[in-house]
């Protein structure tokens, strides 16, 4: 089974939100969203909500992208975000991904969220746990 294919399949709530990724190599991955309407929290910007969907996403597609060959998964144990400028319907944001260390169990994550100017939007901070994709349903 392809655990990253299947992922993608059974990912409603991304695809709700109009997220789509890249895997460029283990840990690294590239996850786009356009800002449309319906992730305005003020007549203005984006909720902070759906900034942080973002960065889970990019994270946990990171994290899982070094241990899907294995069969296994990730789950998010802790996030920690840092939003560093405001996001505007249209805007075109891309958020990166790296891994600062791999263990048996737990992996810890970085990514950062441009917008289209090229300008650092968001920052986070994760840490995922490992299990058998069997245990997630897979």
């Amino acid at each position: 089974m392809d655990v990253i294919q299947a992922y993608m399949d059974k990912n409603r709530f991304g695809e709700w939100l109009g997220m789509s990724f890249e895997v460029l190599e283990p840990g690294i991955v590239a996850y786009r969203l356009e800002i449309q309407e319906k992730h305005l929290a003020t007549p203005m910007h984006a909720h902070g909500g759906c900034i942080a969907s973002l960065l889970d996403a990019t994270l946990g597609v990171g994290a899982l992208s070094l241990v899907a060959d294995k069969q296994k998964v990730v789950s998010t144990v802790d996030l920690s975000i840092q939003f560093l400028s405001g996001v505007k319907c249209k805007d075109q944001l891309i958020s990166y991904s790296k891994c600062l260390k791999k263990g048996k169990k737990l992996i810890f994550m970085q990514a950062d969220v441009l917008n289209q100017k090229k300008e650092l939007v968001a920052h986070a901070n994760g840490t995922f746990v490992c299990v058998e994709a069997t245990a997630a349903g897979y």
